[in-house]
């Protein structure tokens, strides 16, 4: 069926494709029928994964950047996923970068994009989580079948300086805390200036232990355990990734997500490929399944990692956990495969 369509959405500009299909997915979600037809369409069978001490239902999420305010989370749900993460949301509404912002390098199933964090901030996504969650805590919801496990990407605002982003993201985690699965920090978008200084041993330093004492501080409310992962880019020298991986172990951290989109532009095609900002899709397949090689080999199994970057097919994200990643993120496979890959990549794990 995507088929069909495809032809449809690559005729128009890149995000008002985006907008336009997740805004179907929520109409989807909230109409009793088409819920119901899209379950049956996209239903898998269950292959239950326990990581972060959460009860997974399969092995693939959808990566951030898609449903950045929590909008279309019960339309989402109906496509099989295992988990669902929102954002990157920021403490306040922000636009963005510019537009034209989002380009499609069809010849090389990729994308460039240079969004910038824009969103609605914590305030407009909280509450619509709180709706749809019924007022429960996500920890609680997600036991019903058609909710998946719901993750929180979280990000600085654009003219929060460095040296007080802790600030952001302490404000992010007392917002969400309550409601999300886990909580991921975003600090290796290429698409707001300087955010990935603070992925340097010294500023993630001060960055986590800020977080880790907040969450130390809370350790008596159960609701404000929620596990904490950190997500990193794929243009880390061996070096920095070592240093980066330490300051999260030493600080605690439950997890990893490798990796984010890349700046690397060797190999392209498209006319598209000398613009800016992060690179996702088939060219970042090689280096993030080599940045994840070398996560796993420093982790050695302290803290699990999810993989995403380049999952293009059932043979990427079936390779991404044969090599020890805990579960996968998809996003531009689905742009390029259609939302059935979720379906296919269940069935062949």
């Amino acid at each position: 069926m995507y088929r069909l369509f495809r032809p449809f959405l690559f005729k128009l500009d890149p995000e008002i494709a985006h907008h336009m299909t997740m805004q179907l997915v929520r109409l989807a979600g909230v109409l009793p029928l088409s819920r119901w037809f899209l379950q049956a369409l996209f239903a898998a069978p269950e292959k239950p994964v326990e990581v972060f001490g959460l009860k997974f239902k399969n092995a693939v999420g959808l990566a951030a950047g898609y449903d950045k305010d929590g909008i279309a989370v019960q339309g989402l749900a109906t496509l099989g996923f295992g988990h669902l993460e929102i954002g990157t949301v920021t403490p306040r509404p922000q636009p963005g970068n510019p537009k034209p912002r989002v380009f499609r390098l069809v010849e090389d199933q990729a994308v460039i994009n240079r969004m910038g964090f824009p969103g609605q901030g914590a305030e407009f996504a909280t509450d619509h989580l709180q709706r749809v969650l019924k007022g429960q805590r996500a920890r609680s919801a997600s036991r019903n079948r058609n909710l998946p496990i719901i993750g929180v990407n979280l990000g600085k605002n654009k003219d929060t300086v460095l040296e007080e982003a802790a600030n952001d993201y302490v404000s992010l985690m007392r917002s969400f805390s309550a409601l999300a699965d886990y909580l991921a920090i975003n600090i290796s978008s290429p698409n707001t200036a300087g955010l990935r200084r603070l992925q340097g041993r010294d500023m993630l330093e001060n960055l986590l232990s800020t977080i880790a004492g907040e969450r130390r501080a809370n350790a008596h409310l159960p609701d404000r355990c929620t596990p904490i992962l950190v997500k990193l880019a794929p243009d880390l020298s061996e070096d920095e990734l070592d240093d980066a991986l330490d300051v999260i172990l030493r600080n605690g951290m439950d997890g990893v997500i490798a990796t984010n989109t890349t700046l690397e532009r060797m190999g392209l095609r498209s006319h598209h490929q000398a613009e800016t900002g992060g690179l996702s899709g088939s060219p970042l397949r090689i280096r993030s399944e080599a940045v994840l090689a070398q996560v796993l080999k420093r982790l050695d199994g302290r803290i699990p990692v999810i993989s995403a970057g380049g999952i293009m097919s059932t043979d990427d994200a079936k390779r991404r956990l044969e090599m020890g990643a805990a579960l996968v993120q998809v996003y531009t496979g689905l742009i390029y495969a259609g939302p059935g890959l979720v379906q296919k990549i269940i069935r062949a794990v």
